[in-house]
């Protein structure tokens, strides 16, 4: 008897985490390839905008660096919104904030008003990467968040597969109603978070209590699992919010994060007008293909 019931409880602990990572993991991953490419298509849009408005290396580096200023600043106050709100409603605001903004950027024409710009879009989009790892600790147990995270965060190599062709093609094709091919670049590609944010409204459940697809046993066990381990971590420490600031360990974790972020987004903000450098008279779908 004993056994029948350990073999049953398996099978629902199985199929839960089958069932989550299937529904959960792969919207969340086409949201997060669509965040990046809205973060860093300005290296590509650059490729021509930079001569039409003017705009020199060094303000290039301040339109790319405004951009994180705004974003560092609001990480941790939507994400404190995000826990009050639920994921639902506030990852589907985020999306459509930042998509709107995205898209209205392919409309300035000062670097001033880009600057303005990609203020905001830091603060629109700010929520999105931490509101996730947040929102994934809704479903999975600690021993199962790396591998989700993981998994969340292949959108990076998947849009570098497809990000990089996909705007050379803009760039070199699209010149609709007497446009530049890159301000139909920031359109394009800033309207799909607008769609995939009404999408999530639609389709994205807050906490397993609330999920369609899993079965009221597969609900009772994730709740259960997730409950005791919030009830072990609180019998070990309780730490704040502001508390967390007085951590060395969160001190390292952010150095290395800004290490490694400098070095990434050199190359993804960068490397298009290298590449176009050293490829001068080839097609630019075909030298972005870095």
């Amino acid at each position: 008897m004993r056994n029948q019931t350990d073999t049953v409880a398996v099978s629902i602990e199985a199929r839960a985490i089958r069932n989550v990572r299937i529904r959960i993991l792969p919207f969340i991953l086409i949201l997060y390839i669509v965040a990046f490419l809205d973060r860093i298509n300005i290296g590509f849009a650059a490729l021509t905008m930079n001569a039409e408005l003017g705009i020199t290396s060094q303000q290039f580096g301040f339109l790319v660096g405004v951009f994180f200023i705004s974003y560092s600043l609001f990480e941790i106050p939507s994400n404190l919104i995000l826990h009050k709100v639920g994921a639902r409603i506030w990852i589907a605001r985020i999306l459509i904030a930042w998509g709107l903004v995205a898209a209205l950027s392919g409309l300035v024409h000062t670097v001033h008003q880009l600057y303005v710009a990609r203020f905001l879009l830091g603060i629109a989009e700010a929520g999105y990467f931490p509101g996730i790892l947040l929102y994934l600790t809704y479903w999975f147990r600690q021993q199962e968040q790396a591998q989700a995270i993981a998994l969340f965060m292949t959108g990076i190599p998947i849009l570098n597969a497809i990000g990089a062709p996909l705007s050379g093609f803009i760039l070199d094709h699209v010149h609709w109603l007497g446009m530049s091919s890159w301000r139909w670049l920031l359109i394009l590609e800033g309207l799909p978070a607008v769609i995939f944010g009404v999408l999530t409204y639609f389709l994205l459940s807050n906490r397993p209590a609330e999920a369609k697809f899993l079965t009221e046993s597969e609900k009772d066990w994730i709740i259960t699992q997730l409950k005791d381990e919030e009830d072990n971590k609180r019998g070990t420490h309780q730490l704040s919010a502001v508390g967390a600031f007085g951590q060395r360990q969160v001190w390292h974790l952010s150095g290395t994060v800004v290490l490694h972020g400098a070095v990434a987004y050199a190359l993804f903000f960068w490397m298009p007008r290298v590449v176009k450098t050293l490829s001068q008279g080839i097609p630019t779908r075909r030298s972005d293909c870095w």
